[in-house]
């Protein structure tokens, strides 16, 4: 099945009803994406994340380089095969948790020597070594290796940030485009090669970066449409900044991006801020929140976050949201649910887990129906007026 995208219909807000074609299966956007960083997400199988109808999943290069390993997971048929996923898998190159190592790694133009948060050994990751580990994963989107830096940084840190990133963006293509071509010859002369891609259908998402100053996100973005990928993202958002800007920095990125190629925001949002990144033009989304919030406690409802260790639902019936007919809120009541979590029972994680991801992937079929109707704007207003009455 190749790699194809296409805008079905576009909302007067100017956000995309589409569909993503990959060679495990189709994806309807906006789609928002669980995160599985390690090969799972937190606290729910497989087969549960099929049933929520779940069509593609994020993984990560770093976690995954670290532990299983990547050459591991390449001699058991790749990531797919590893975890028994069907579906589709897009993978991040490992750039944001770099970042987030701190004090524990070097950046260079080269690439970015770093310790490892689990034992302290000493590694070098470059764009040419994120895309080889990516490709023995066999995601079906891989990301380039990118620099993401903190909030705020000035416009000299950022420039010389995107500017590396576009370098390392060329690098990431130039290697993938090098390791196809040998793969296809080893193929033509009846050779196998041991360190084939495990899934000859991945493409590649460059990565738009430039800090939260418009002109360098601009300038990053036609860069990267000149290195011509099948699809590009917006990185270096949700690191600090108000929901505004990274919003307007979401959407001036966007604008410089082809029309007919996929975009994807990284690492967002709120559930009540997801239909205005929709709004920007965005057709992708992955967080973390969904199932860190579930295993503290936290529950999003249509009605506003309820945080389940509280005292007032030790004798509450109700499900943890009536508008939801997810399997959680069809069986257990809130007063369960306060229970498992303060007997620390590992069915507590399960259950927020599945609640919160039902949750998200709901929100994002319901931006899809009015946005196929051409009322976003609408249901957006509607549904962050009922998230605002408040949080309990």
């Amino acid at each position: 099945m190749d790699f194809h995208f296409e805008v079905l219909k576009t909302d007067p807000t100017g956000a995309r009803l589409g569909r993503l074609t990959t060679p495990h299966g189709v994806i309807d956007t906006p789609a928002f994406m669980p995160v599985g960083t390690a090969g799972t997400v937190k606290a729910l199988t497989q087969q549960a994340l099929t049933e929520l109808g779940v069509q593609i999943l994020l993984g990560n290069t770093y976690h995954l380089y670290l532990r299983p390993g990547h050459e591991r997971i390449r001699s058991l048929g790749g990531l797919h095969r590893f975890m028994s996923w069907p579906g589709a898998i897009l993978t991040d190159s490992g750039g944001f948790q770099v970042f987030s190592l701190a004090d524990l790694r070097k950046v260079t133009d080269e690439g970015v020597v770093f310790r490892s948060h689990l034992d302290g050994s000493e590694h070098f990751l470059t764009p040419e070594k994120s895309i080889e580990i990516q490709q023995a994963l066999g995601s079906d989107i891989a990301m380039v290796f990118d620099e993401c830096i903190e909030y705020p940084a000035d416009h000299e840190r950022a420039a010389a940030a995107m500017k590396r990133t576009a370098e390392w963006a060329r690098r990431c293509r130039d290697y993938a485009d090098a390791m196809q071509k040998e793969e296809q010859d080893l193929a033509a002369s009846g050779r196998m090669n041991s360190q084939a891609p495990t899934n000859p259908g991945q493409v590649l998402f460059g990565i738009v970066q430039g800090g939260m100053h418009t002109d360098l996100r601009r300038e990053s973005a036609r860069q990267l449409v000149d290195l011509d990928f099948p699809g590009y993202a917006v990185g270096g958002l949700a690191v600090g900044e108000p929901h505004a800007l990274s919003c307007e920095i979401a959407a001036n990125s966007t604008e410089e991006l082809p029309k007919d190629k996929p975009r994807y925001v990284m690492g967002v949002g709120l559930p009540e801020q997801l239909a205005d990144y929709v709004r920007c033009g965005v057709d992708m989304m992955d967080c973390v929140l969904p199932t860190r919030n579930a295993r503290n406690g936290c529950l999003f409802t249509s009605a506003g976050r309820v945080n389940i260790r509280n005292a007032i639902y030790a004798d509450d019936p109700r499900p943890i949201d009536e508008r939801c007919s997810c399997m959680v809120c069809r069986t257990y009541s809130r007063a369960y649910l306060r229970h498992l979590f303060h007997a620390n029972e590992i069915l507590a994680s399960i259950l927020n887990s599945h609640h919160n991801v039902a949750f998200f992937l709901d929100i994002m079929g319901k931006i899809r129906q009015a946005i196929a109707f051409g009322e976003l704007a609408e249901f957006s207003s509607e549904f962050q007026a009922r998230i605002a009455a408040g949080d309990s």
